[in-house]
Parts: structure tokens; C-alpha cells; sequence
């Protein structure tokens, strides 16, 4: 199966709904993101890790890297290799020098230790076109320092917009909604609207 390489381009989270982040990943060299929703935990270890800030005391992931290369262990690579009802699954491939193992992992953890060990990110191409969102003109999205988001730019709450009210709408309304949420940079909604899509599309 083809794979597509990733790169983190954007972690965001709302202000009012306590644990919801979204963290979205792009194809490089390409227009397509894919956005995950994550744990509160994660997405501060991946925010940590990418603004190479230094906690106290090393966070479980750090723990994680410090032990593997003790032992000459390296993961070269992330992949994200197949989505279910929603749900996300990955893998690292590790190696010490000689043999190769495959290692079930969380995608969020997975990708928290991929930017510890400048890892390259993957999955496949029928996953990026099913759960993907295609972005239009030149839109950039960029990493922003969790600790200095303001209020002003939180994201849409997606609590006051029930997923069960997207089942009232009309694959139409969802499209467009969708593409609404993306003009906004609300991901986490997008990608609630996106799952519903999927829902349809399946049955």
C-alpha cells in the first residue's frame, strides 16, 4: 500500500471543553490535513517536545526515549496504518542496529515519541482520503505555543454543538459546514463533521 509522509502543522483546543485538543497533521507537499483528536496529556507532551521547553522532571515519553537508547533502540518511523469506527491506530517501527520490530502504540503517544526521536510520520493513502480534509487557496496553518494561545483565539466550543445534531443535516448542510469549520481553523468541529460524512458514506 502507498504510504504518505506527515508533518505536524497545527495543535489546537478549546477553551470551554475541558480535555478536547485537535492535532493535525499534513501531507507534505500537499493540500490534504489530517486532524486527531487527542488527550489533554499528549498533546502537552507533543507541545513540550516541539517548543523544546524542559520540564522538571522527565515526562513519561522522555522516560520512554532515554530508556530505548540506553539499549541502542531507535524508532525510524511512525505509521499510522489503519482507522476504525474513528479511531486511529499506529505503530513504531524500531530497530537496534541488527532487527527490525513493529510496535503497537496510541497514534497520540506514537507521534509524542516521534518528535522526540525526529521520527518521520506516515500512513496510508486510503486513510488520508477518507478521514482527510482538502485545504482550498493558500491557507497556512502553523503550531502555536499552548501557553500562549489567548481567549481571543480559542477555538469554537464543539460542546455547544452536539455530534448528534449533525444527524439532522443533509450531506449537503455537512459539506458545507465543514468547509466553514475550516475557513474558522476549528478542527475539532471539522473533524466531528468529517466523522459523520464518513458514517454516511459507509453505509
Amino acid at each position: 500500500m502507498k504510504k504518505v509522509k506527515l508533518d505536524i502543522v497545527g495543535l489546537s483546543y478549546s477553551q470551554t471543553q475541558s480535555g478536547a485538543y485537535a492535532l493535525v497533521l499534513g501531507e507534505v507537499n500537499g493540500r490534504r490535513r489530517l486532524p486527531i483528536i487527542i488527550g489533554a496529556f499528549e498533546a502537552q507532551a507533543i507541545a513540550i517536545e516541539i517548543e523544546k521547553m524542559t520540564p522538571s522532571r522527565p515526562l513519561t515519553h522522555d522516560l520512554f526515549k532515554t530508556f530505548a537508547q540506553i539499549y541502542n533502540i531507535e524508532i525510524r518511523e511512525i505509521l499510522i496504518y489503519n482507522l476504525v469506527e474513528g479511531v486511529f491506530y499506529a505503530k513504531l517501527i524500531c530497530t537496534d542496529g541488527t532487527t527490525t520490530q513493529e510496535i503497537d502504540a496510541r497514534t497520540s503517544d506514537a507521534i509524542a515519541l516521534a518528535v522526540r526521536f525526529n521520527a518521520a510520520i506516515y500512513t496510508y493513502e486510503f486513510i488520508l482520503s477518507s478521514a482527510g480534509i482538502v485545504i482550498e487557496g493558500n491557507d497556512f496553518l502553523f503550531l502555536e505555543n499552548m501557553d500562549s494561545l489567548s481567549k481571543e483565539q480559542g477555538t469554537e466550543d464543539i460542546s455547544s454543538i452536539p455530534s448528534s445534531n449533525y444527524k439532522s443535516l443533509s450531506i449537503e448542510e455537512l459539506n458545507q459546514k465543514l468547509q466553514e469549520a475550516i475557513a474558522e481553523e476549528a478542527y475539532e468541529k471539522a473533524a466531528r463533521i468529517r466523522d459523520e460524512l464518513n458514517k454516511r458514506n459507509s453505509k
